[in-house]
């Protein structure tokens, strides 16, 4: 790898990032929050004069024009350290607010991997406070590094690296030509849904600040609220249904939505096996629960229906927040949505989690094991949406699956130990890795707080919230010496 390569790209997204933070500051001005322009300025500073030290000191990078012979390497270390740069500046202003090192670093990082745990146990702070909040889970959710692709022109070609580093899949899904049309065509959809979800959640009463705030945070598949009891503080079923179909829509995938939208023809997502798999599993185990919680927690039917659909939407998509405190439900309706915490939303979305396309994978290439035991010489292709999948997919898809609960059992066992609480460990351990948010217990809740956790445990979730946001792969090559072969230019 490259150093001048490495420093001119971090310096640069460290500059703009730096830029993006100043954002806040037309907030607390607009609402004489004076004392909020201190806390984002400084992180903007710091984070701005960073980055112009990064470019001018490191030998010839200030010299490097262009990235567009960058490295698969250097675009992964690139962007795994953007990222980890990201939770540290974000979290900054923070610390003007009275938050510890730890909390303000778990607090940022949450809200840019769009995990939406928190630490807070109070929510006595200003506007630019929780607009911050909510925007850092909206640059999160479909990420800072294809933000920049699309507007910086020199990622326009190098970029490509890059937008895969950043959102990892099965397969390599871009629809345009070139990676920063596909960048661009992805933030403006992405951008134009929140828009409409804002305006809908002002019309069925809320306020335009919440609005603001809840659709950044329901976009992303984050969670963040303004209100410290998630959704169900507005008590409304109009906002409780917006928010859960917008939700739907966060954990579906923008490709897809993005060409519904050119084609102006909504059916084009139901022609996809992986949307159909999704709604399906959403449905399926939103009727368990629902007849769960009828049952069990004597719910009328519809409000079974509206609290099991919305939960499971929102755990399935990694969103996390909660339209009804689920830690008080029966132990029935908890493990049927523990086990909603391991599905995952689809490919190319905001949500979290394994992604649809990879367990069917699985699924699939499980059932052709099974019938070539009983047919040796059987020739078996494994087919999404009639493409055959190739072989090298399925191994990394297996590998990932492997490394992916590998990391959830080491979290959750240290966790665990930490705690002495299985269910703390078990729940928080998803919850990080999955970048779901809440955890299960009365403490760690959907209205509860992470603020009482040990503080190794905090940093275990968020090294799992980034390691998951980033699906593994950066993280894991970091691991190889090779990786680390250093040089000047």
């Amino acid at each position: 790898m490259r150093l001048n390569y490495l420093a001119n790209a971090i310096g640069l997204i460290m500059i703009y990032i730096g830029i993006v933070i100043l954002s806040p500051i037309a907030v607390a001005l607009y609402y004489k929050e004076y004392s909020s322009v201190v806390p984002f300025a400084a992180a903007a500073l710091i984070s701005i004069l960073t980055g112009l030290a990064l470019r001018k000191f490191v030998k010839e990078a200030s010299q490097v024009d262009s990235l567009n012979d960058i490295k698969k390497a250097e675009a992964l270390f690139i962007v795994a350290v953007s990222w980890i740069v990201f939770g540290i500046i974000s979290g900054t202003p923070y610390l003007f607010y009275g938050i510890s090192p730890v909390d303000a670093l778990f607090e940022s990082v949450s809200g840019i991997t769009t995990t939406g745990a928190t630490i807070l146990t109070n929510f006595n702070y200003p506007h630019a406070f929780f607009f911050w909040r909510g925007l850092t889970q909206w640059l999160g959710g479909l990420g800072i590094i294809v933000l920049f692709i699309a507007i910086l022109p020199q990622f326009a070609v190098a970029g490509r690296q890059m937008f895969f580093a950043e959102t990892p899949g099965p397969t390599e899904d871009k629809f345009t030509p070139r990676i920063r049309n596909t960048a661009s065509a992805l933030w403006k959809v992405y951008a134009g849904i929140t828009i409409v979800q804002i305006i809908l959640l002002v019309i069925a009463g809320m306020s335009v600040f919440d609005a603001i705030c809840n659709a950044f945070g329901t976009m992303a598949a984050g969670g963040f609220s303004p209100n410290p009891q998630s959704i169900m503080g507005y008590h409304s079923n109009y906002i409780t249904w917006i928010i859960l179909i917008f939700m739907f829509l966060a954990g579906a995938s923008f490709n897809l939505q993005y060409k519904a939208i050119v084609q102006k023809n909504p059916f084009v997502l139901f022609k996809n096996e992986e949307f159909r798999t999704y709604l399906s599993a959403v449905l399926f185990m939103s009727g368990l629960i629902a007849v769960s919680l009828v049952l069990n927690q004597h719910y009328s039917i519809f409000a079974g229906i509206t609290h099991a659909l919305y939960q499971v939407i929102s755990i399935a998509t990694s969103t996390g927040s909660a339209s009804v405190d689920f830690a008080q439900w029966d132990f029935t309706s908890k493990l049927l949505l523990y086990l909603v915490m391991f599905m995952g939303s689809c490919s190319s979305s905001a949500g979290g989690g394994i992604k649809m396309t990879r367990w069917m994978i699985v699924f699939k290439s499980m059932k052709s094991e099974l019938i070539r035991i009983l047919h040796p010489n059987a020739i078996i292709n494994i087919k999404i949406d009639n493409k055959t999948v190739p072989p090298e997919v399925i191994r990394q898809i297996v590998v990932y699956v492997f490394f992916y609960f590998l990391v959830f059992a080491i979290i959750a066992v240290l966790i665990t130990l930490l705690e002495k609480d299985a269910v703390t460990g078990l729940a928080s351990s998803i919850t990080s890795v999955g970048n779901i948010g809440p955890g299960f217990g009365n403490a760690t809740g959907p209205m509860g707080s992470f603020a009482g956790i040990h503080v190794f445990s905090k940093i275990l979730m968020i090294i799992g919230m980034l390691v998951g946001r980033l699906e593994l792969i950066p993280f894991l090559v970091m691991f190889q010496r090779d990786f680390w072969s250093l040089k000047s230019n």
